[in-house]
């Protein structure tokens, strides 16, 4: 008998991390082994509250937890940022498909993230991390409106950054409105793209974030010779029920539960409706 697609596994939470002021991120241990893919996403259940798709931000080689890092924005997710050690929560999945990393062998992987978006391409970036003789280098652009408003801060200041010293990754850093301490950038996360020097001919992009950022970042790779079928955009949040029965994720006649949520622009360019 094949898997039963709507019945969660357990997980225990072990921490609740608060990252800014509205992002949280809940770090479970699932009662077995879950297994995904980066870029596919699964469904968090709270017992008597209900359920919302997420990506994992934690590594898929990372077995023995999961990560979920979750903007509160409702019901749901306000319930989830109340979540306390020991609490058991579900999930189910994983749904849609992943980015296609035999696709990025031996080219320079540019990531860009805003936001809350920055959590499924944490999840991509763990995985490249973990994999990272099968590319030429790998540039991580990313932004924020404010210092502040990052998440995962002690690992995208610390240690993620020493990692340049042992691997080729490097690391463009942004905010709309810096403070007094900031040392890094200012502007939106387009700016991290001005004078790239990358190959972008033998290069792949991977984005993530609001939709207005991605719409113009996709423009500003487009201008800078990216071609379509090398940008990859993550629709996930537009996901709904994960097996394509609910019809709420349809971009045309997409579905980003099965046909995505990771897409090339190249597959979505004559699909206005993308960006809403």
């Amino acid at each position: 008998m094949g898997k039963n697609i709507y019945k969660p596994i357990k997980c225990e939470v072990i921490e609740n991390i608060k990252e800014s002021p509205t992002i949280n991120t809940i770090v479970l241990k699932p009662e077995e082994e879950f297994s995904f893919l980066a870029g596919q996403f699964a469904s968090l259940s709270v017992p008597g509250v209900g359920e919302a798709p997420f990506t994992p931000s934690s590594s898929p080689f990372d077995k023995e937890k999961l990560e979920f890092t979750v903007m509160r924005v409702g019901r749901v997710t306000e319930k989830i940022h109340q979540l306390k050690k020991g609490d058991i929560v579900g999930v189910r999945g994983p749904y849609g498909k992943p980015y296609p990393l035999e696709k990025f062998k031996g080219k320079e992987v540019l990531l860009v993230g805003g936001g809350v978006g920055l959590a499924p391409i944490r999840a991509l970036f763990l995985a490249l991390v973990e994999t990272y003789k099968d590319y030429k280098r790998i540039v991580f652009c990313c932004g924020a409106r404010t210092p502040q408003d990052y998440i995962y801060k002690d690992k995208l200041f610390n240690e993620w950054q020493q990692l340049c010293e042992k691997i080729p990754l490097s690391f463009r850093i942004t905010v709309d409105k810096k403070d007094e301490n900031w040392k890094y950038m200012e502007g939106v996360v387009t700016v991290t793209l001005d004078n790239l020097d990358m190959d972008v001919k033998n290069s792949v992009c991977a984005v993530c974030g609001p939709p207005i950022m991605m719409k113009f970042t996709t423009l500003k790779l487009l201008e800078i010779g990216f071609l379509p079928e090398n940008i990859y955009l993550s629709m996930e949040r537009k996901m709904y029920c994960g097996v394509g029965h609910c019809r709420h994720c349809m971009i045309g006649d997409l579905f980003v539960c099965k046909d995505g949520p990771v897409f090339t622009y190249e597959e979505l360019k004559d699909k206005p409706e993308i960006w809403v």
